[in-house]
């Protein structure tokens, strides 16, 4: 779900802490968004966006560990990374989260998909996620599991 905009009457139901916030909001780190559907990356990113993130995307995990690595030593590193669990023909969350975490053995890394029985979602710790957001995407949820993972 992308940030409604206009007055608070039009956006009943959602959190107006988050709608206050707004894109004004410091930028608090860059997030890596791993997905093979372009739509979820550009509404993802918006998304970050609104909620003072900077974004960086990848249509799947060898692409991600790449630009993870290329960025690991910077003066700007990536703070999180959220991964889809499936991408059809290419590495999927759960391989690319292992290679990750040979880079950097203290990732942070958020795991996500649309299907909700997969077991790595039931139990992701096991698998080496610190944690969870299901599609679709709920900006709410999105902000409290970034505050979870990344400790604020």
């Amino acid at each position: 779900y992308l940030p409604c905009g206009g007055d608070d009457a039009t956006c009943s139901g959602h959190d107006e802490g988050i709608l206050q916030e707004g894109a004004a909001a410091a930028p608090r780190g860059r997030i890596l968004v791993m997905d093979d559907e372009e739509n979820i990356r550009e509404v993802l990113g918006e998304m970050l966006d609104f909620i003072g993130y900077g974004a960086e995307f990848a249509r799947d995990g060898a692409e991600a560990v790449d630009l993870y690595a290329k960025c690991l030593g910077s003066a700007d590193p990536i703070a999180a990374v959220i991964l889809d669990l499936t991408i059809p023909g290419g590495m999927g969350g759960k391989e690319a989260v292992e290679k990750l975490r040979e880079l950097d053995p203290g990732l942070k890394a958020i795991v996500s998909s649309g299907y909700s029985n997969d077991p790595i979602m039931s139990d992701y710790r096991t698998f080496g996620f610190r944690g969870i957001i299901t599609k679709p995407y709920k900006l709410t949820e999105l902000k409290k599991v970034l505050s979870e993972v990344l400790g604020g």
